[in-house]
């Protein structure tokens, strides 16, 4: 069993659309900090080649739009886990530079969460999470 653990939480109520593209969105930000994330290439039988995938298994959950602002809140709180997001400033933002321009001058309680992804030691992510269902 691995000792660290992913998980991607979606707000419930986001259109499908939105949800694909902020989970995708959060597993790439995950992804450029946790080193192994991505296993070696693979052959099929044919010898084709497919480039590696992510090891970690990654459950996708849901929660309501306030309840991803709280599970930020806790999960930030742990030293040992990382939280990334996806909020309403990234979504109305068409440049990384407005991103974070905007960003800049927003308040922490002004934001409106569509996706987190959260990692660090499998213990600490399920509790923060375990009570969550799965996006389905």
């Amino acid at each position: 069993m691995l000792a660290n653990k992913i998980v991607v939480v979606i707000d419930a109520d986001a259109p499908i659309g939105v949800a694909l593209n902020a989970a995708a969105l959060v597993g790439v930000a995950v992804g450029s900090h946790v080193p192994d994330m991505v296993g070696a290439d693979a052959q099929d039988a044919a010898g084709n080649p497919h480039p590696g995938m992510c090891v970690h298994p990654i459950p996708v959950l849901k929660a309501a739009a306030d309840r991803l602002t709280q599970l930020r809140e806790a999960a930030a709180a742990h030293p040992e886990v990382v939280v990334h997001d996806v909020n309403q400033v990234a979504r109305m933002s068409r440049t990384y530079d407005q991103y974070q321009a905007t960003m800049a001058g927003t308040k922490p309680e002004d934001l409106d969460y569509t996706a987190l992804a959260i990692h660090g030691p499998r213990q600490a992510v399920d509790s923060l999470t375990g009570a969550l269902p799965l996006y389905r």
